[in-house]
Formats: C-alpha cells, sequence, structure tokens
C-alpha cells in the first residue's frame, strides 16, 4: 500500500490501556532518560519488560536499584517503582539481545542518534540495528522511538534488518516507527497521557504497534506513513525552537528599554491570538537543539534551505554567550572584571528540575566564564560530579562570590532562605536570575540585579 493510499484511508484511534491480545512481554532497548521510565510504565501493566542496554554499568546501577532520572507517578519517586518493579519479577535488564529475543517478539528501541559538530552520528543506532537484526524471529514487531532523521525507517533500518535477520518486512517481522513527546520531569504521566502518531511498514505493522503503544497510552493514536511522522516530531522541537528564540529576542528588546520581560510577555499574551513562550538561559537537552541538525541531512539530499530555522538556532544556541557578556557589563558598573571575579553558577541542568545536562546552556555559560579568566565555583545537588568547578554545597559556591548565576531551578533551591543566603556573597554583588525564582525574595540592597 502507498503513503499517499494509507493517509487518506487512516483514522484516529483512541488508546484504552488495555492488554492486546498475545502481549505478554517486550523488550526496551536503551535504558537512558526515555528508555527506563518507558520499560517501567510497561511493567507497571502488568508486561513481562526485559530491558536491554549495551553499557554494563547502566545495567549495574539499575539492578542496584539506583538511577539519577528526576522522576516519578502518583507521588512515587522512579527509584521507588524501579524496586517494586524488579521484586516483582516483571522487570529485569541484560546487555544480550539473544537473552531478551528468547523471551518476547516485541521490541521498543529508545537509541538516540547523537549529534557532534552539528553532524548526525548514525553509529549507536546502527549498532543496536545490528544486534537486533541478528536475532529477529518471524512473528517479531520493532517499533523505534526515537528521534530520526526523515526516512530513517524505511531507508536504513528496514533493509538491515532485512539483511541481519534473512527475513522479509512485511510478511514475516512488523516495523513501526512512534516518536515519544515527553518532558523529562513528567515521563510516567506523558507516556500515559501524551497523544501519539504511529506509522508501520504496512497496515498490520502499524495496527499492530497500535496495539502495544496502547498498553500504556490512553491518549489519542494518530497514524500515518512513517515518514511523516518522523519529519513531524522534528517539526514539534523546530517550531519550539524557533518560538522560544523570538522570546529571546523580545527579552533583549525588554533589557534595552528597561522594562520587565515577563510583564511583557504577560501583558502580550493576553491578545487571544498570541501565545509568547518565556525565555531563558539558553535551550538544552537532546531534543530541541538537535532538531535542525536531524533534518539537515534531508536538506543537503534535496538542496533546501530553512533560513528561519538556522537564524533561530543561531539565537539560542548563542544566548548563553550573551549571558555571559551582561555579566562582564554587570561586573564592570561594580567596578569589576570578570577575570579577576569569583561567580557562582548555580544548576547545572539543561532545564529547571532535571537531571539531565545533555546541551546544558549552564554549562555552556560556565564554560565561556572558564574561558574569559573568572573562578567559577557551581552547584547542582541532582546532577553527577566530576567536574573541576563544581562545589558540594550551596553555601561553597556562594562564599565571597562577586556573582551569582542561577541557571535552572532545582527542588532544594525552593526551600532556600535567599535572602539569607546570599549575605555571604561579596559586597556589592552582580545576581542574575535567568529563571525568575528571586522575584519574591528581598535581595541585599547593594546587589545588583538583573532578572532575564
Amino acid at each position: 500500500m502507498g503513503r499517499e493510499e494509507y493517509v487518506v484511508t487512516g483514522v484516529n484511534w483512541k488508546g484504552s490501556g488495555y492488554m492486546p491480545s498475545g502481549l505478554r512481554s517486550v523488550a526496551v532497548v536503551g535504558l537512558g532518560f526515555i528508555g527506563l521510565p518507558l520499560a517501567l510504565s510497561y511493567a507497571m501493566e502488568g508486561v513481562q519488560v526485559v530491558g536491554v542496554d549495551v553499557d554494563e554499568s547502566v545495567l549495574g546501577r539499575i539492578n542496584r536499584g539506583e538511577t539519577h532520572l528526576q522522576e516519578s507517578y502518583n507521588g512515587t519517586p522512579i527509584d521507588e517503582i524501579l524496586a517494586r518493579e524488579t521484586a516483582s519479577g516483571r522487570f529485569r535488564t541484560t546487555c544480550d539481545y539473544a537473552e531478551a529475543a528468547a523471551h518476547t517478539d516485541t521490541y521498543l528501541v529508545t537509541v538516540g542518534i547523537p549529534v557532534n559538530g552539528g553532524e548526525v552520528d548514525m553509529s549507536p543506532l546502527d549498532r543496536s540495528v545490528e544486534s537486533l537484526g541478528r536475532v529477529l524471529k518471524p512473528g517479531d514487531l520493532a517499533i523505534f522511538r526515537s528521534t530520526l532523521v526523515p526516512g530513517t525507517t524505511r531507508e536504513r533500518i528496514l533493509p538491515a534488518l532485512e539483511r541481519l535477520s534473512g527475513l522479509r518486512c512485511g510478511s514475516d517481522f512488523h516495523l513501526a516507527y512512534s516518536s515519544e513527546r515527553i518532558a523529562e520531569g513528567r515521563a510516567f504521566q506523558e507516556f500515559r497521557e501524551m497523544p501519539l502518531a504511529v506509522g508501520g511498514i504496512d497496515v498490520a505493522s502499524t495496527e499492530r504497534a497500535r496495539e502495544v503503544l496502547s498498553v500504556v497510552t490512553t491518549a489519542e493514536i494518530t497514524p500515518s506513513d512513517i515518514e511523516t511522522v518522523e519529519t513531524s516530531k522534528i517539526l514539534e522541537n523546530l517550531q519550539r525552537d524557533i518560538n522560544i528564540a523570538i522570546a529571546q529576542e523580545f527579552a533583549a528588546l525588554s533589557d534595552a528599554l528597561q522594562i520587565d520581560t515577563y510583564e511583557l510577555i504577560r501583558v502580550a499574551n493576553t491578545h487571544r491570538r498570541v501565545d509568547l513562550l518565556k525565555p531563558g538561559p539558553g535551550v538544552g537537552g537532546y531534543c530541541l537543539p538537535y532538531a535542525l541538525h536531524y533534518l539537515t541531512p534531508k536538506m543537503r539530499q534535496l538542496g533546501l534551505d530553512l533560513p528561519l530555522a538556522l537564524l533561530a538556532r543561531d539565537i539560542n544556541q548563542g544566548t548563553p554567550l550573551r549571558i555571559v557578556d551582561r555579566l562582564e557589563t554587570l561586573l564592570g558598573e561594580q567596578g569589576r572584571t570578570l577575570d579577576s571575579a569569583r561567580i557562582a553558577l548555580l544548576g547545572l541542568a539543561m532545564k529547571d528540575y532535571s537531571s539531565d545536562d545533555r546541551e546544558s546552556p549552564a554549562l555552556e555559560i560556565g564554560a565561556e566564564i572558564v574561558r574569559r579568566g573568572g573562578r567559577l565555583r557551581a552547584f547542582d545537588p541532582v546532577i553527577p560530579d566530576g567536574r573541576p568547578f563544581t562545589c558540594d554545597s550551596l553555601e561553597e559556591a556562594l562564599e565571597e562570590s562577586h556573582a551569582m548565576i542561577l541557571a535552572a531551578r532545582q527542588a532544594c533551591f525552593d526551600e532556600v532562605d535567599w535572602a539569607s543566603a546570599l549575605e555571604c556573597m561579596a559586597d556589592r554583588p552582580v545576581i542574575m536570575d535567568t529563571r525568575r525564582m528571586l522575584d519574591c525574595v528581598t535581595l541585599r540592597p547593594d546587589a545588583r540585579v538583573w532578572r532575564i
């Protein structure tokens, strides 16, 4: 069936959270920020889950019941869910694809495609597909759920699986793609409540994938062709990247006009057809910063240019450097230079209340401060340590600092008596609140306060 015919005949399904006949187990390949909550979501529905990851250190931590993910479901933290589902026998792990294949005919693959220097790196996905292809059996279903370059499922994954397994897709095994749309920190809830799109290599693959997804997802599941679903995932992220860039531009305008950015956005958003986002210190994580890069190979192939998307990416990528530029100006107003200042950087996560520091704007801010000669001391209680500039406590980071940058919120920061905490800073400190956390705090009268 051609793609055009499938789109015309497709309908929307409503997930029901039921167990499709025949689904007793699944293998979730990749146990990171997406894969582990997804695996536990299926286990909580009574499915036997085998989690597959090639990183034995990851498996070791999971098998000890340890995870630094900041997730919870109905008030229960993910580490408690992990312990419960492991003890029940519904969830276990392995690094051996053959072991997983012996216990299931359904695979959910969450292995991502990293970006290095603006270029996509297909090798982690290729290795996963190769391992899966060698154990694929007649009747198996593979659903890929990470963000992919448009065309990857049909043009790269399908022929590799057929070649390695000796089977034919559509008649011997099924293949589908359904992008994840969760926000870290709300994974369990959004796996259930966020609408999905799914595309199969044929109608049978789509229907079977829809049934598997419906075990966890109770929201609408929209079928389409694979390439449309792959591309829509990128456009969803690209649209948000562009909208955030607009907010960053408006924040610069507000700063120049010496008016409150958040108040400006609040007033503008009273217009019923306006929905401006709020600015911040930059855009982090895998999803939004990588969206344009996932399109780049196709853009080259098609001879296509997307100038608006390119400009938005440049704006967002440059925001951390502009924060440091502003820091230098503010320090200058206080009679100091950056290369003689002690700087406290609070929050290293890529967004508020996260343990993910991938592509974190805060880390870019910190790296730029160090490059310009500043003496950096950073604190984030949930980001894995190991960097030379990190501190063990908030007090250590703030002690006699000439400037403080609040770059990401964490739960413990919500409990801080900031008026008292900031007293240990040096005279005439600069306080940069990029997350608008200190709006209601009475700050030191000698401080130079800047809010994005």
